[in-house]
């Protein structure tokens, strides 16, 4: 497919999209003309990279973590520096903050609107139907 599809299917910028490619976040093939093509698997790696990127990671640790994104039961770094490993750790912190608030505000908007949509509920005619 090409970066418009792409853009399009991901809801990402072109120019966000070639971004990630200078970063080698994703790297697609060129087709004779130049144009890049993207295979359908980049779909769900921009969208990976998305919600690291939203996650708070940097792109530098991102390219370092990618490959595990695919097969992620196959995880060795042999290189992995204690920056990163610090930078990680970190990271998982604050997303494990971030979706306890998250499960918080879920849990009382579910039970606000469970009260409003009782207390809208048509009552139960009277028997005889008066």
């Amino acid at each position: 497919m090409r970066i418009g599809e792409l853009a399009e299917r991901t809801g990402t910028p072109r120019r966000l999209l070639r971004y990630y490619e200078e970063q080698e976040l994703i790297m697609p093939t060129r087709c004779a003309n130049g144009y890049r093509d993207y295979d359908e698997r980049f779909v769900d790696r921009v969208v990976q990279i998305r919600g690291l990127l939203d996650a708070g990671l940097p792109t530098r640790i991102i390219k370092q973590i990618l490959p595990c994104l695919d097969k992620p039961r196959v995880i060795h770094f042999k290189d992995a520096t204690p920056e990163m490993l610090a930078t990680l750790e970190g990271e998982l912190d604050r997303m494990n903050h971030r979706i306890a608030c998250l499960t918080r505000n879920r849990d009382a908007i579910e039970e606000y609107l469970e009260v409003v949509r009782r207390s809208k509920a048509p009552e139960p005619s009277a028997p005889g139907g008066r």
